[in-house]
């Protein structure tokens, strides 16, 4: 197992090899030890790595640092998540530059059943930290993951939020775990440990430089059902995210303000361009992500007289064992590619077998 550890973080380590190579060797070869022993020639001849990615992997020698990155992570109770690994966050693999590791210190489920990331703007007004503090203790019932990056201004506020309402939040780090930045934020960082936790792709003796924090942002998009904007201005950190959740086809809300209000402008031009919804209150959202369905007494599943092919009962299988599931559990449990998922939901719906609900969400007729 170690020595499986061991390759896998190598294979962040080396130059030229990035999220997308990695997940490009990984599905060719199964699994990164396979990696290091390919033969130079056959590592060549995948495609996107050529030559020089070749020579990258067979030249790396630093796996001394990587043992003390092991022995660092199992002193300080930090759990390294591969691609494959069942405690890695499942959202994050229907997102083609996902993590191929993740450093994990914490007590929080990432794979809960509803999670939402809130960012926003570090200079908040009281009307941001209002509405932020309103957001979360309305997503109290829904048991949700609060996920944010732990920055100054809506980022701490909702992560504070949820520690007060003794939900689980979990804030993404643009650096080690050996650090926390902000240093004023340690802390609160000691306060989320206890329900909920610190998250990051970087290994220890990573500083939390500029290029890091874009990265940073991607996990936050990717891991949640849901991104609510509470307050930015029309550039920076909040917007670069509120475009990947877009782009990540995650569902996206921005809270409007004054059209004078600089620190709004962002939201507001979400909202213009159609790529966020507006939020007023927490029923809205819920009501938007399918969240409010009514609980009914679980009917005997009907039998299906429909000759179903193979991917559809792969489907309809997964849908029978809850009420409701979400579109990225149906990708990761049937383990079927996206366009046969795609076509499969597709005839299971105009076959009226299966039904879809707002935020992504399908259930059995």
């Amino acid at each position: 197992m170690e020595n499986d550890i061991l390759y896998q973080i190598a294979l962040t380590q080396i130059n030229g090899i990035g999220v997308v190579q990695a997940k490009l060797l990984l599905e060719h070869f199964g699994n990164a030890a396979t990696i290091f022993t390919a033969p130079r020639k056959t590592l060549g001849a995948v495609e996107g790595i050529g030559e020089i990615r070749a020579n990258a992997i067979k030249n790396f020698t630093d796996f001394k640092a990587i043992e003390e990155e092991i022995n660092f992570c199992g002193k300080h109770h930090i759990e390294i998540l591969f691609l494959t690994d069942a405690k890695y966050p499942k959202r994050l693999l229907h997102c083609y530059d996902a993590p191929t590791v993740l450093y994990y210190r914490g007590t929080a489920n990432l794979n809960t059943a509803r999670t939402v990331s809130i960012i926003g703007t570090r200079l908040n007004t009281d009307y941001g930290k209002q509405v932020t503090e309103q957001l979360v203790h309305g997503l109290k019932d829904q048991q949700a993951l609060i996920v944010s990056g732990m920055a100054f201004g809506i980022d701490a506020i909702a992560h504070k939020a949820a520690v007060q309402q003794g939900l689980s939040t979990v804030g993404v780090l643009a650096h080690g775990l050996d650090t926390i930045y902000p240093a004023q934020h340690k802390g609160l960082a000691k306060d989320m440990l206890l329900n909920g936790g610190l998250l990051t792709e970087f290994p220890r003796l990573t500083k939390p430089d500029k290029h890091n924090f874009p990265r940073r942002n991607r996990i936050v998009a990717g891991m949640a059902d849901a991104t609510v904007v509470v307050e930015t201005a029309a550039k920076g950190g909040s917007m670069i995210t509120a475009e990947l959740a877009y782009n990540y086809n995650r569902d996206l809300f921005a809270v409007p303000g004054k059209i004078t209000d600089s620190k709004s402008t962002g939201c507001l031009k979400l909202i213009q361009q159609n790529k966020a919804a507006i939020y007023t209150d927490v029923a809205q959202l819920m009501e938007t992500m399918g969240w409010h369905q009514k609980k009914t007494t679980p009917k005997k599943q009907r039998e299906l007289f429909i000759d179903l092919s193979e991917d559809e009962k792969t489907i309809v299988a997964i849908l029978q064992t809850k009420e409701t599931v979400h579109i990225d559990e149906l990708y990761h449990q049937s383990g079927l590619s996206s366009s046969s998922v795609a076509s499969a939901m597709l005839t299971l719906e105009l076959q009226n077998v299966i039904v879809s609900l707002p935020g992504k969400m399908y259930r059995m007729m």
